[in-house]
């Protein structure tokens, strides 16, 4: 039940597929789209930091008739700087130095690190109902996100597909045609990382092997520069991923790790 994306440009559907897409411009994170009446839409909108890492820079969401605007360590509603926890309507939101959490009483939460990762939990009420960089909730991996009908999408073009259109928008799309590399050097580094024994409640919650295989390509993304941001952003969404699912991951974060 629920979708993320952290760190290097890393999704993952609530089928379960992970890909990669680097696209900065503004994109439809999550909504329901049933044609008659919308109950809710998730944008995001990400940019290069000033060490080159990608951010969420604001989530743009609107819940029934509320638009709710989030900016690290800012609120707004409908137009309106608000003080947290701040509650209205069904909708509950609450924020502290790390995260910025909100509560939809429709079947939404969503959870946002005021940096790279944000994670959305839907009900299963909304299954077949959304689109987006989230896909489709049907329970299926790949199909209606990267093969549709006859036709078969890289992650690229179906990220390219959920852009807001923007008339004075000033961002480029990601190149179609450009294949991520793939990082097979790494994997005895990312595996022993991520089966470290802080994280053995994990091991039997989640998919191992996604997470292995995000962490090579931050690997290959940093090109051997040591910089926390390449390997701890997918350890802490493993963490954080390990924590939702009901596990317990121990201390990992050392002093001169993380």
């Amino acid at each position: 039940y629920v979708c993320s994306t952290w760190g290097n440009h890393h999704f993952k559907t609530f089928d379960g597929d992970v890909y990669q897409f680097p696209g900065i411009c503004e994109y439809n994170f999550v909504s329901d789209c049933r044609e008659a009446y919308k109950e809710f839409s998730v944008h995001i909108q990400r940019a290069l930091n000033s060490n080159g890492h990608p951010e969420i820079q604001y989530i743009l969401m609107k819940i029934k008739d509320i638009m709710v605007y989030l900016k690290p360590n800012l609120v707004v509603v409908d137009g309106r700087i608000v003080k947290t926890p701040y509650y209205s309507s069904g909708v509950l939101i609450e924020s502290n130095d790390i995260y910025t959490k909100i509560y939809a009483k429709l079947g939404m939460t969503l959870m946002w690190n005021q940096q790279d990762a944000l994670m959305v939990e839907l009900d299963n009420k909304f299954n077949n109902h959304t689109c987006g960089l989230c896909g489709d909730y049907n329970g299926i991996p790949i199909y209606n996100e990267f093969i549709n009908g006859d036709a078969s999408y890289n992650s690229i073009t179906y990220g390219n597909l959920q852009k807001i259109s923007k008339p004075n928008a000033k961002c480029e799309d990601p190149d179609e045609t450009q294949a991520l590399p793939s990082c097979n050097e790494h994997r005895d580094e990312c595996q022993k990382l991520l089966t470290s024994p802080a994280f053995a409640d994990c091991r039997l919650r989640l998919n191992l092997e996604m997470y292995i295989q995000a962490c090579m390509q931050d690997k290959c993304a940093c090109n051997g520069k040591v910089d926390s941001f390449c390997l701890c952003s997918t350890i802490s969404e493993y963490s954080r991923q390990c924590s939702h699912a009901g596990g317990r991951p121990g201390e990992w974060r050392t002093q001169n790790f993380c």
